[in-house]
């Protein structure tokens, strides 16, 4: 094995966990207040994030699994298909929740909204069927990893709908290590990689950028 290759493609790995951790959701200040409940109307701002969640990730196939179905065969394709599997249970579980969240509150700017989500399908769509090797990998593990602190919303609002929340299943950090370390044999897959993962985490960015908006719209509605 070339030793300098391995050297960077752990380096990858740690680059995309760093990734998840500086700029995924978690760091986010809307989704942490809701977490603690301290916006002005916690119960709706829950309902609200529910929906858009499942708005953006609730169709099927989801983003892992269109990563799947275009993936070579190989280590890569065989760690897609469990996530597949697994964030499909998530993807069924965020349905059913939205269901017993209630209705989406009403919020001034329902076109402006639904403009945003529909860009924001496209290009989890984009990421997910890309061509260049490795992007639709790093979209899907930063998807998986970014994936807990959103859950932790999920948790939540079931918890305040009456509903139980299924344990979670998705792949842990090391398997994502693993993957990416091995996905990442040469300059472009490193790119790309790093491309896939970078775009994912900004979508969620946006979301939660659109739902804070959304809470602050609603304070006088």
């Amino acid at each position: 094995m070339n030793r300098s290759v391995d050297r960077a493609a752990v380096s990858v790995a740690e680059a995309h966990l760093a990734r998840v951790a500086a700029d995924g959701s978690s760091r986010h200040r809307h989704l942490n207040a809701l977490l603690e409940a301290s916006s002005l109307n916690p119960a709706r701002d829950l309902a609200d994030a529910v929906h858009l969640l499942c708005g953006l990730h609730g169709n099927q196939p989801s983003l892992v699994e269109h990563a799947y179905q275009n993936a070579p065969k190989g280590p890569s394709s065989d760690w897609l298909a469990r996530a597949a599997e697994a964030f499909e249970r998530e993807r069924l579980f965020l349905v059913r929740l939205t269901s017993a969240v209630g209705p989406l509150p009403s919020t001034p700017g329902a076109a402006e909204t639904e403009a945003t989500m529909n860009a924001q399908r496209n290009a989890l769509e984009i990421l997910a069927t890309s061509e260049r090797r490795g992007c639709a990998l790093g979209a899907a593990a930063a998807l998986v990893g970014d994936w807990w602190p959103i859950r932790r919303i999920l948790d939540r609002a079931a918890s305040r709908a009456g509903i139980d929340s299924p344990a979670p299943a998705l792949p842990d950090e090391a398997s994502i290590v693993a993957v990416i370390e091995g996905a990442s044999d040469t300059p472009a897959s490193q790119r790309a990689l790093g491309f896939g993962g970078e775009q994912l985490l900004l979508q969620h960015r946006g979301l939660f950028d659109l739902l804070e908006a959304r809470s602050e719209a609603r304070k006088d509605y």
